[in-house]
């Protein structure tokens, strides 16, 4: 362990003269005790940022569970999780469908199945689909053309993926091992890498200092934590290796400075309390914990653990329930969890996104819990229409 914070100190020193220049560089360093008795604070999710729906128009051809939410500057991408359909949905900003396509099949242009997130390139108009069956990512452009497919570089899945810049795509390693993994040693096994967005080829692997590798799986059940690993944040991105008390922060320039220090070590528990972020604003910065001896099947399948929140104004911890005042009764929002339930971005404008089933907001305009907005689009709904997406904001 010595040797470990001996390691962390090093890369602290290292990275920070080469932050010097950025101007978003006054964020304290959080603590986070997981084990800690914080005070409950509510918060209306409007008074901190702004609200806006899409209703995803529904036809014979547009029916989605829109279970992801890729929201660009004109159009949103959803798709089917826990499905083998193999459609991607194309709506434009207002929720008209555009297109959909399928190139699910057993042809060398085709996927056998999507197993992680769809991410788009909107400079080029190019959505990337990882197939880790094949290990193969295929590229193919906003009519569903195919256009190039590159193989894993490596024997170990990129399971999740997402844009990193220009020329590179940012890939989360959250697979508990392959078939070729399970005799080797991943002691030293680097969770996120940068590759390129032509030929997959590895530009760098991101080394996160830690002890032994701990997996944010629950073993009995093959059970893992779906939370996002690598967060967009500003001008960078949140790394949470789950086996490090450390989550740091990683620039484009692949300069990396500490951000949430996490206690007690999470080498020196058992079970595992693991801590992730979830929704970042610019005065909150949400996290889960997740303790790994407890999951509750009966209530749809959720692990046991805390909502937590830092408020920078007043630099403090606190367990958090958010609403949406869009609603009469008080109903929490999620701000962290599940990558298929909240998609984060990485923009100065789009904080989060998430969906809103019709047949809830059918119910509750028919009882009168709705407001605004919501409420004239949910007066247009039937319970079998496709859901409305949730669009938060930072304020201008």
């Amino acid at each position: 362990m010595k040797q470990i914070k001996t390691i962390s100190v090093i890369i602290l020193l290292v990275v920070l003269p080469g932050c010097g220049g950025r101007g978003n560089q006054s964020d304290d360093l959080i603590t986070v005790d997981v084990t800690g008795n914080y005070p409950q604070k509510e918060l209306i999710l409007q008074d901190f940022l702004d609200v806006e729906y899409i209703p995803l128009e529904t036809t014979d051809d547009f029916i989605t569970m829109a279970a992801t939410q890729i929201v660009g500057e004109k159009i949103v991408i959803v798709r089917n999780i826990r499905s083998a359909d193999g459609d991607i949905f194309i709506y434009d900003r207002t929720g008209k469908g555009l297109r959909k396509f399928n190139r699910r099949g057993q042809g060398s242009e085709e996927y056998t199945s999507i197993t992680s997130l769809v991410a788009l390139d909107e400079d080029n108009n190019e959505v990337f689909v990882n197939s880790t069956g094949q290990r193969k990512v295929f590229v193919y452009d906003l009519f569903g053309n195919f256009k190039r497919s590159f193989d894993h570089q490596e024997v170990r899945f990129n399971v999740y993926i997402n844009i990193f810049d220009r020329d590179y795509l940012i890939c989360t390693d959250d697979s508990r091992y392959s078939l070729e993994d399970r005799s080797a040693d991943l002691t030293k096994r680097n969770m996120f890498r940068i590759i390129s967005k032509q030929d997959g080829r590895v530009m760098k692997e991101i080394s996160i200092p830690y002890e032994r590798r701990k997996v944010a799986t629950l073993p009995s059940y093959a059970m893992p934590v779906r939370n996002n690993k690598s967060t967009p944040y500003r001008d960078s991105w949140l790394l949470a290796e789950p086996s490090s008390d450390t989550i740091y922060r990683y620039f484009s320039d692949h300069s990396m400075i500490p951000f949430i220090v996490r206690t007690p070590s999470i080498q020196s528990m058992d079970p595992e309390v693991f801590l992730f972020p979830g929704v970042l604003t610019d005065r909150y910065i949400f996290m889960r914990t997740y303790k790994m001896e407890l999951y509750d099947f009966e209530n749809n399948g959720t692990w046991h653990g805390a909502d937590l929140m830092y408020d920078r104004q007043e630099k403090a911890i606190f367990k958090h329930v958010v609403y949406n005042d869009d609603f009469s009764n008080k109903i929490p929002i999620k701000m962290a969890g599940d990558i298929y339930e909240i998609s984060l971005f990485n923009s100065e404008d789009i904080v989060f996104a998430q969906k809103l089933e019709a047949y809830d907001l059918v119910e509750a305009y028919k009882n009168g819990r709705l407001k605004g907005k919501l409420k004239e689009i949910a007066a247009t709904l039937d319970e079998e229409d496709n859901p409305v997406i949730m669009i938060a904001r930072n304020k201008k």
